[in-house]
């Protein structure tokens, strides 16, 4: 049976950690929530008393984690207690140049590393469906895929190339989604102070060629019923926007129309606080128009 460590338990990582253990792999558990240590008990895994509890003695340690400087300062604290051998897997959303320094530190030791970030928001951690973005070796991947097939859909878990190729490719997903919230705000916003019926509007855009999951799809908590989905909030969507624009400025390419995004996420993040939710640039955009956007 293999030994997992999992390490952040909150709404992605909780039911991950949870999937695992009822399939039978033996996981010890930590995060700083007492409240989500007794859920991950409730589904079979241990608890840990410390990250390093958690680390020690696993044949792989998964980290899902807030943002960068936690995945840094986490895996800075458990390396020292991985034999070599040992399978690091970090699934949180960070950034390429945090990765790179957990490589060097974990190549010391003879731990081999993957960068896996999911998609697939909280219902998709919940349901075991998430698609997972992997970068690292061809051997850590092989040795990875049973224990990611059981928290993800195995149609939708890619090896995308070398270390950093997964967070990059996590980055730029959620880059176009948040493109295409702004854009879908505008889009919807306008035409109903044109004139036009929501319902009859979001229908013709649905039929047309510029649909998208987004607008068939991820807006409609919106227009049904006013949900701005806060189960992933303000403060991780802007974190997540500037990791792209570093991404972007790393790569030398200019990013004109992402840096407006950034800044009107940011908007509605100073309106709305801390803990509103992911979509609410909709939001933003009903209150300036004077309408609310709903069927």
């Amino acid at each position: 049976m293999t030994r997992v460590g999992f390490i952040g338990l909150g709404n992605m990582g909780g039911p991950m950690c949870g999937h695992l253990a009822l399939a039978g792999f033996e996981v010890r558990a930590f995060d700083i929530s007492e409240a989500a240590l007794a859920r991950a008990r409730e589904a079979g895994a241990s608890s840990a008393a410390t990250a390093q509890d958690a680390a020690a003695g696993a044949e792989v340690v998964i980290t899902m984690l807030p943002a960068p400087p936690q995945v840094e300062e986490v895996w800075r604290g458990i390396i020292p207690a991985l034999a070599p051998g040992t399978l690091a897997i970090d699934m949180s959303t960070s950034s390429v140049a945090v990765g790179r320094r957990i490589v060097e530190a974990a190549s010391a030791r003879g731990v081999d590393v993957l960068d896996a970030p999911v998609a697939g928001q909280s219902i998709g951690a919940q349901a075991g469906t998430l698609a997972i973005y992997v970068g690292g070796s061809e051997e850590g991947f092989a040795r990875a895929r049973p224990l990611l097939e059981v928290m993800g859909d195995p149609s939708r878990i890619f090896h995308l190339g070398p270390h950093g190729a997964g967070y990059t490719v996590k980055l730029l997903l959620n880059l176009t989604w948040f493109i295409q919230s702004v854009a879908t705000a505008e889009v919807l916003s306008v035409g109903v102070r044109a004139g036009v019926s929501l319902e009859q509007l979001h229908r013709a855009l649905v039929g047309s060629p510029a649909n998208s999951v987004f607008l068939e799809r991820d807006v409609l908590p919106v227009l049904e019923s006013g949900d701005y989905d806060d189960a992933f909030p303000m403060r991780l969507v802007t974190k997540d926007l500037a990791l792209a624009v570093e991404l972007a400025r790393d790569a030398g390419v200019p990013v004109e129309l992402t840096a407006l995004v950034e800044q009107i996420h940011r908007r509605a993040r100073v309106q709305y606080g801390d803990d509103a939710g992911e979509i609410s640039a909709i939001r933003l955009y009903e209150d300036l128009a004077g309408i609310e956007l709903r069927f």
